[in-house]
């Protein structure tokens, strides 16, 4: 039992990391490698946004209160995000 329980936790820390890392190199397309770039000249500097601001962001993104005219772009970036995504990609980008 014990070894199934630690080859699951294995796999899900594996499978989420890499998840991470790909959203983060789908974030930077539009935000540029270091998040120093206003994607498509219309966005906020995400490098320069707190972890908070972020997690605020992607959530309002999600549920459709937050942002201008990337709006409808960013919701479907972040449509299948859960919560624990959203914190983790945050995360990353202030690390």
């Amino acid at each position: 039992m014990k070894r199934a329980v630690k080859i699951m936790a294995v796999s899900v820390l594996f499978g989420t990391t890499a998840m991470y890392a790909a959203s983060t190199a789908a974030c930077a397309g539009c935000h540029g490698a270091d998040f120093g770039k206003a994607a498509l000249g219309k966005s906020k500097i995400v490098k320069d946004m707190s972890k908070e601001e972020i997690v605020a962001a992607l959530k309002g993104y999600k549920d459709g209160t937050y942002g201008g005219a990337m709006k409808g772009m960013m919701a479907g970036q972040v449509k299948a995000l859960s919560d624990a995504d959203i914190e983790a990609i945050a995360a990353e980008i202030k690390k």
